[in-house]
């Protein structure tokens, strides 16, 4: 019986410790914006686009998850699956060797793209770690910041970088967001989503994108930059020929 009631004490202290790690406002933004975008719609579709002359498919489930890219370049037929087996690459239909470093490299570009095109499904993912960082005004509209970063335990080999999301306070729409990066040099960018697209229950983004003068700029300056007219337009991230399948 005593063995019992200490692991029942046990029990409940962990519990109290998880719930009080968790930043129940950034939660419930999340939350609500991940229902405005589809919400459990995200679980079993596959969102198959055009990004940059390259084709995608991407599905992913709390258990499960495929990306594949494919496009055609001087080898032929290219086509990368990652996977929770791992990455691998064919041309014309045959497997590919590559070094340890290129499939990292191929790996990080197709799970970039898978990323940021299912936000802000996504967001809670096991290694994401959200602070509520306060209400704001952007462009005459009302919006909720929150602030992601990610445990180094499943968070990837990109596991310190940093978010910002300025969800709408009304809609709960991800309309801005910003982050900071370490891979090929680092730096930081600022996105504005300037098209949503609407296919079969969900709700996708187009955005621009923005970058500082410095690349060493805080994520948290970015907001005052973008207001001040002080970033730079460096492209737009267009999703084209989106098509939704369950």
């Amino acid at each position: 019986m005593k063995i019992f009631l200490s692991f029942l004490i046990l029990t409940i202290f962990i519990s109290s410790c998880s719930q009080q790690g968790v930043d129940k406002e950034a939660q419930r933004i999340v939350d609500l914006a991940i229902q405005a975008h589809g919400g459990e719609l995200f679980q079993k579709a596959v969102i198959s686009f055009d990004f940059r002359e390259r084709h995608y498919s991407i599905f992913k489930s709390p258990q499960r998850f495929e990306y594949i890219r494919e496009f055609t370049d001087s080898t032929g037929f290219v086509r990368d699956v990652l996977n929770n087996e791992g990455f691998q690459r064919t041309v014309n239909g045959n497997p590919v060797e590559l070094p340890e470093d290129r499939i990292r490299a191929f790996s990080n570009s197709v799970n970039s793209v898978a990323y940021f095109a299912f936000l802000p499904y996504g967001l809670n993912d096991a290694a994401v770690i959200k602070t509520y960082v306060g209400e704001t005004e952007l462009e005459g509209n009302p919006y909720h910041v929150v602030k992601v970063t990610f445990k180094q335990e499943g968070g990837g080999e990109d596991y310190d970088d940093e978010f910002l999301y300025w969800f709408h306070k009304e809609n709960h729409m991800m309309d801005y967001m910003a982050y900071s990066y370490h891979t090929d040099g680092g730096g930081v960018r600022f996105r504005k989503a300037i098209r949503k697209h609407q296919v079969n229950g969900l709700v996708l983004l187009d955005f621009e994108n923005y970058k500082p003068e410095d690349k060493k700029t805080p994520v948290d300056q970015m907001e005052t930059l973008f207001k001040e007219g002080k970033l730079e337009l460096l492209s737009e991230i267009i999703l084209e020929n989106i098509k939704v399948t369950f």
